[in-house]
């Protein structure tokens, strides 16, 4: 059983998917900061960098943004060996392809992540409910998700015939599996037409304008997720559903009595504990039904995640209570990588296991449980250290790094200098401050704890720096300060 839920206030839109009564998956839309993905601007070529073979593209965001050149499209070139067999040419230099000032239409594939700027790309696609366009490409490609042959074959023909003497190309996406020809036609127009749209607007559009905007959050979610195993679409906001009903009933109208109005008194997200689900995401430590538990850090390099048995004693032997916590942590990693929307490279440290068929079936277990992912991963078999090593691609921030900032005392560190710690850096400030500058005495302001540390136990060093330097040294609490700032003043 899954549903979606939708709650929408002035400034803010969030969606819920819940599967079998568990919180799957949370997308986040703010009017003051909207993703970009899948926007196409004109842009201008800032500059050209040969050494990274890439250039940056100001297209009107806040950063310049980042193009690779194995993102700009070109003809397909092949070349033929002295065998006949045809293999791909090698990129080209980027200075070959672009130059400084040239005006270029581009789409973002990736948001602007922590301090890096989006990531473009000149290959463009325009999403609708059952297929993608290419419109630079002619080729004809089937979801991989899609496994029957009788199936993919029974698409392919479809479309073949849809689409015979068009010069562009189409994928067709996971949902129209099942789809009739009827539908399929249907969106093949609505390409057309918004593609002849995208064509008109990128002739009268300035430089950093934006010539296509993907749906909101809303309108993606049903174009996105909306499928027969969803059993109900509940939102919050009546003129909501009637935009969602409108767009559901011209491109899926099978299923628009699915979607109701939930006009109850408890907010949506509280009636299926999806408010305290997101408070726990937030959280490093995931516990596990055995007794065990996860730990997880996101850096800027990576995401590392910790298995530990916990409390989980197990029943037989130590092998035995490693093997369960294994399997039940490969199953939660999946699930926290997609509700946390953590991405890029991932490292899993499960516990260590000596019987090669247990490390075999945990593998099983985390690729069958990221088999519902809709992001794509990529999972690799146990390191000679232990450590499975994987990838989730990324185009937004994580939930994380959407709902919080780093701690203003810490600096996002995690941990602050012991007041011990700062003592002595107060001590070598005075030193220094007395050898640069003329002064009788001296005034030190810091954290209550810090000169409660100078009082107690550290008033004998401070005794021995006044008759080493000669001056008197006085400590005063300030509550204002924060256990590592401090302020020396002359006197």
């Amino acid at each position: 059983m899954s549903e979606i839920l939708i709650n929408v206030t002035p400034r803010e839109t969030r969606v819920a998917l819940v599967e079998n009564g568990m919180l799957q998956e949370v997308q986040i839309e703010r009017a003051g900061r909207r993703g970009y993905v899948g926007n196409i601007y004109k842009g201008r070529v800032q500059r050209v960098m040969p050494g990274m073979q890439a250039a940056f593209v100001d297209v009107g965001l806040e950063r310049a943004a980042f193009l690779h050149a194995s993102d700009i499209f070109r003809a397909p070139q092949v070349a033929t060996d002295a065998d006949d067999s045809a293999t791909l040419l090698p990129v080209p230099a980027i200075n070959e392809l672009l130059h400084e000032g040239q005006q270029i239409v581009v789409q973002v594939v990736k948001d602007p992540i922590g301090s890096k700027g989006a990531r473009l790309t000149t290959q463009l696609s325009i999403p609708s409910r059952y297929l993608v366009l290419l419109p630079h490409v002619r080729v004809l490609g089937v979801s991989s998700r899609i496994e029957g042959e009788a199936e993919r074959q029974r698409l392919k023909t479809i479309m073949t015939e849809l689409t015979d003497g068009s010069s562009q190309g189409y994928i067709v996406r996971t949902n129209a599996e099942g789809c009739e020809a009827g539908a399929l036609a249907d969106d093949v127009a609505y390409l057309r037409r918004a593609w002849d749209m995208i064509g008109t607007a990128t002739q009268q559009a300035e430089v950093g304008q934006r010539i296509y905007e993907d749906l909101p959050l809303p309108l993606r979610t049903m174009r996105d997720l909306m499928h027969d195993a969803i059993e109900k679409v509940r939102v919050d906001s009546r003129e909501t559903v009637e935009r969602l009903q409108d767009f559901v009933g011209r491109f899926m109208p099978t299923l628009v009595e699915r979607i109701e109005h939930y006009a109850g008194e408890r907010p949506v997200f509280d009636l299926y504990g999806v408010e305290d689900e997101i408070r726990r995401a937030l959280q490093k430590n995931v516990p596990l039904k055995s007794g065990g538990y996860l730990v997880i850090d996101q850096t800027e390099a990576m995401t590392t995640v910790d298995v530990n048995t916990g409390s989980f004693l197990g029943q037989r032997n130590l092998e035995e209570t490693v093997y369960r916590t294994n399997l039940e942590a490969a199953q939660s990693v999946a699930r926290q990588l997609r509700l946390r929307n953590l991405g890029g490279i991932i490292i899993i440290d499960f516990i260590d296991m000596a019987d090669h068929e247990h490390r075999r079936q945990v593998m099983r277990t985390l690729e069958k449980a990221l088999s519902g992912d809709h992001a794509r991963t990529g999972v690799h078999e146990f390191s000679p250290l232990g450590l499975v090593e994987m990838t989730r691609k990324r185009t937004t921030e994580s939930l994380e790094r959407q709902l919080c900032e780093p701690c203003p005392t810490c600096s996002g560190r995690g941990s602050l200098r012991t007041a011990e710690t700062v003592v002595y850096e107060i001590f070598r400030e005075i030193t220094r401050a007395v050898r640069q500058f003329d002064a009788s005495q001296l005034l030190v302001i810091a954290a209550p704890k810090v000169v409660a540390r100078v009082m107690e136990e550290e008033s004998s060093a401070v005794a021995e720096l006044e008759e080493f330097l000669g001056k008197s040294i006085r400590f005063q609490a300030d509550e204002q300060c924060q256990q590592e700032q401090y302020d020396v003043v002359l006197l």
